[in-house]
């Protein structure tokens, strides 16, 4: 499997263990940090906790339709930018059944690793960033695009995509042994 294929699984399952809150919340190495209703261990790794959020379900489905559970099971490590179910289901309508049917596995791929930064980036080293760049901080992303990253006011992180849509961190720093997922709002979307 390719870097970015395995970049980008390991952020869409990161994105599945994560869950909506109002501001970054971030969690210590010991803590576990509740998402979509389920502990999340940062022992685990970011399928080990996705696939217990019910929030994550279409996330954990799509990365399992693009072949990317054994990439976000390895080492890392990645930062995952996890969409919640609400998030997929403000795509127009018959995005999400198009994107999972076989044929259209490379989008799909493609759409799952535009969510992963390799490395592990919490809100914290995202703060900094952003202050550091004036206000922004541009990430490349497992599946080459770029995101950029902005303060959104105190304790928030917003994410925007390259067609210009905005997604809130709704949970920060929800920590896994390979990696940080932030769970967002919006769906990222490449060129």
């Amino acid at each position: 499997m390719s870097k970015h294929l395995s970049l980008f699984a390991a952020a869409a399952v990161a994105a599945l263990a994560l869950t909506s809150a109002a501001t970054v919340v971030p969690a210590s190495a010991e803590a576990t940090v509740n998402v979509g209703g389920a502990p999340m261990y940062p022992s685990k790794n970011i399928i080990q906790n996705a696939v217990n959020s019910k929030d994550h379900t279409t996330l954990v489905a799509a990365v399992k339709a693009a072949g990317l559970v054994d990439t976000l099971q390895g080492a890392g490590p990645f930062t995952v930018f996890a969409p919640t179910n609400d998030a997929f289901a403000k795509l127009p309508a018959g995005t999400v059944d198009t994107l999972l049917k076989p044929e259209n596995k490379p989008t799909l791929t493609k759409v799952l690793t535009y969510h992963v930064v390799p490395g592990r980036l919490t809100a914290t080293n995202l703060m900094k960033a952003v202050k550091d760049g004036g206000g922004t901080a541009k990430l490349t992303t497992v599946a080459g695009g770029e995101i950029v990253v902005k303060d959104a006011g105190p304790g928030k992180l917003s994410v925007t995509d390259s067609k210009g849509d905005v997604a809130t961190v709704t949970i920060g720093d929800v920590l896994q042994s390979n990696g940080v997922i932030h769970v967002i709002d919006t769906v990222l979307l490449p060129n």
